[in-house]
């Protein structure tokens, strides 16, 4: 971002601006104030009484020209003089010349007369005024302008003293590992000698890598917090300006400032703003580029023993450039994966301590019901009850608001505005219905939570929540199978119930199609490509579709290959509700009257039809 942009940004005005400002406040001293400054003070008074004043004997000298004859009184004042001046075009007097002889007024000459000397000293007077005022204008515009001109070339990172992040390892959860491996740096900075006797030397650098709202930055704080170190903080974006050279500047700046702070640490967040793989052809980013091999040329140079540690945080390791991590300057990458089962329980704990939360809690099933959740998320869920229970006027956080700000978080609000016809309700709780029967049918699927049928701001009409019995880290092939039949069980129960489908299920199959798509080209479970991968994710952390690496012939046979599993899965979800129209109508009726069911009520109705399931545990 420009400094242009920057200042819009922060309501402050463009550093023109300013140097217009400037300049016109030059322009008015010289053009202005100077000419005034320099002329004597004139009366404008009538001919009749100019003529009056000689003929008293009260004009010691006149000055004739053109325009005007000017008049110094014979009681001129020496502090403050002022002249006399008429019009000469005025009155055209013959005898006028004669008149002042008579009266022995000196005439011809100029009245107001300066010395040489007087006027060096008046222009050096004014020259020196002008500069000062410029210069006082142009301090109080450098001190305003955080990244004006006087400090273009500084580092505008955040300095923080010894505890001031506030910040420990208790206020982190669901990362061990990573705290594990952060502890070690921590140790050295507070007992260095236990390191050092023994030859080990304080790792220069450790770069934390991981989805985003895993917490990179909280566990950078936290290190700091523990070790009671002071704490610089500066994004990677803000090395890089307009100008060139800027970049780089700063780096050795920051490196300064550390090192005159030593022990401390250092956090550059989003590195890879700076940190990317330098280009091998011409027309690369020449800016960035010696920012980078500034901050290589830094971290090579310092002196780890004195207690300078650089923390780093990136969600897209894959564009760094090789020399940036390298040992001797990132030494260690910590992964700050999304956190699992236990994880997910501890974050929500941490962050409801500040929540006046009941005493019968179960985090047990808000954790499994945010299976790929990252603490930024878990954060927002329970922030979310605890407004969820203001509004509803409560003392206290219940399980209620838990689980329903979980639904807020995966479906969005629920959608009052949105009216439904009769008919298209009901084709959204058969749609619904359909999902929840087909997996109730099925073997390797999760049991279903909750059925809805009222619309949400996400822009679903309806949606089946299922929540796992268990963490899982696996996904088996019937199970792929099984998840893209009940994706299916929508569509299928549209059609058999109306003889006809709708858009409703173009969400259903966008997943189904990729789930199959990974299962063919990633997974190798399928006989076309066997065990083969032909595709790859271009981001690990970023959720990226990935790219497909095979020739075209391949790509036709992989298409077809995907077609086949959806249709497989589609007929048999088909199979599976005709067989079972009986139950699928009772139950659609069922959620057309009531709206919302939940996982116990929906396996009890299962129940009274014949149907024997396991209900999942949860409180309702």
């Amino acid at each position: 971002m420009d400094n242009k942009s920057s200042d819009k940004k922060k309501g402050r005005l463009p550093v023109i601006v300013y140097y217009i400002i400037i300049l016109a406040v030059v322009f008015l001293l010289w053009f202005w104030l100077v000419p005034r400054a320099s002329r004597p003070t004139y009366k404008e008074i009538p001919y009749s009484e100019f003529l009056a004043m000689v003929e008293k004997g009260e004009v010691a000298k006149a000055e004739i020209s053109n325009a005007y004859i000017t008049i110094e009184p014979k009681n001129l004042d020496s502090k403050k003089p002022v002249y006399y001046r008429t019009g000469m075009l005025q009155v055209n007097d013959d005898n006028i010349v004669k008149l002042l002889l008579e009266h022995e007024v000196e005439f011809g000459s100029p009245i107001v007369k300066t010395g040489i000397w007087t006027d060096i000293i008046y222009l050096v007077l004014m020259l020196g005024g002008s500069w000062l005022v410029l210069f006082i204008v142009f301090r109080i515009i450098s001190k305003r302008m955080n990244s004006g001109v006087l400090s273009i070339g500084k580092s505008t990172s955040k300095i923080y003293g010894e505890k001031s992040t506030g910040k420990t390892f208790d206020d982190v959860a669901g990362q061990d590992e990573a705290k594990m491996q952060l502890t070690e740096i921590v140790d050295f900075l507070e007992n260095p000698g236990k390191y050092t006797q023994i030859g080990a030397r304080l790792p220069k650098g450790a770069l934390l890598v991981g989805p985003p709202g895993t917490g990179k930055t909280l566990l950078a704080k936290a290190v700091a917090g523990e070790a009671k170190v002071p704490f610089f903080s500066l994004s990677g974006s803000e090395f890089v300006e307009m100008f060139v050279g800027v970049g780089a500047s700063r780096v050795r700046d920051l490196f300064k400032q550390a090192v005159e702070h030593a022990p401390c640490i250092v956090f550059i967040d989003e590195i890879d703003a700076i940190g990317k793989t330098r280009d091998t052809v011409l027309g690369g980013n020449d800016e960035r580029e010696q920012t980078l091999n500034q901050l290589l040329a830094e971290m090579d140079g310092f002196d780890s023993s004195k207690g300078v540690v650089i923390l780093a945080a990136t969600n897209r390791p894959e564009v760094l450039d090789k020399a940036l991590l390298r040992p001797g300057r990132f030494d260690r990458r910590v992964i700050v994966d999304l956190p699992d089962l236990e994880g997910r329980k501890a974050i929500l704990k941490v962050h409801a301590r500040g929540v006046k939360m009941d005493e019968n809690i179960d985090f047990d099933a808000i954790a499994l019901a945010t299976a790929g959740a990252s603490g930024a998320d878990l954060e927002n869920i329970i922030n979310e009850s605890a407004l969820r229970a203001v509004r509803a006027k409560k003392d206290k956080v219940s399980q209620k608001e838990l689980t329903e700000a979980v639904e807020v978080v995966i479906a969005g609000e629920e959608k009052k505005s949105t009216v439904l016809s009769e008919r298209e309700r009901k084709v959204v709780a058969y749609h619904e219905i359909g999902h929840a029967l087909v997996s109730a049918l099925l073997t390797h699927t999760e049991p279903v939570s909750k059925i809805t049928i009222i619309p949400r701001t996400s822009g679903a009409l309806g949606y089946t929540m299922q929540t796992p019995k268990e963490e899982k880290h696996l996904l088996g092939k019937q199970e792929a199978l099984d998840e893209i039949t009940v994706l299916a069980g929508g569509r299928a129960s549209e059609e058999i119930s109306f003889g006809e489908i709708t858009t409703g299920a173009s969400n259903d199959i966008e997943k189904a199609t990729q789930l199959a798509r990974a299962m063919v080209t990633r997974y190798g479970m399928s006989d076309l490509l066997g065990f083969v991968s032909v595709e790859s994710n271009r981001s690990l952390y970023l959720g990226d579709s990935g790219t497909t690496d095979c020739s075209d012939e391949t790509a036709r046979e992989i298409d077809a290959e995907i077609r086949s599993i959806t249709s497989e899965c589609y007929k048999k979800a088909l199979a599976l509700l005709e067989s079972n129209r009986e139950v699928l109508d009772s139950l659609a009726a069922v959620l057309i009257e009531r709206e919302n069911i939940s996982g116990k009520e929906f396996a009890d109705l299962l129940k009274e039809r014949g149907i024997d399931l396991e209900p999942p545990k949860t409180k309702d």
